[in-house]
């Protein structure tokens, strides 16, 4: 799924889901510097992000897998 990531001028990272016309803050990353690993939108939902460099310049969009939640065992 699509995702695109950006950090605001007060450095708030967001995720933005096109198909979804969603966005959410970044609220929780396992990995320090974000890529690689997962992370948590305020929403609850959690995405798979790709390895990428830490110095990764953003706005960036990337094709992260959404993880399944329980309660989203219907969406």
């Amino acid at each position: 799924m699509k995702l695109m990531i950006r950090k605001d001028s007060k450095g708030v990272l967001t995720g933005y889901v096109p198909k979804k016309d969603l966005e959410e803050a970044i609220i929780a990353m396992v990995n320090p510097d974000m890529w690689g690993g997962l992370v948590t939108l305020a929403n609850g939902w959690q995405f798979d992000l790709p390895a990428m460099p830490a110095d990764t310049p953003l706005p960036i969009t990337v094709e992260a897998r959404r993880m399944a939640l329980a309660e989203d065992a219907g969406d």
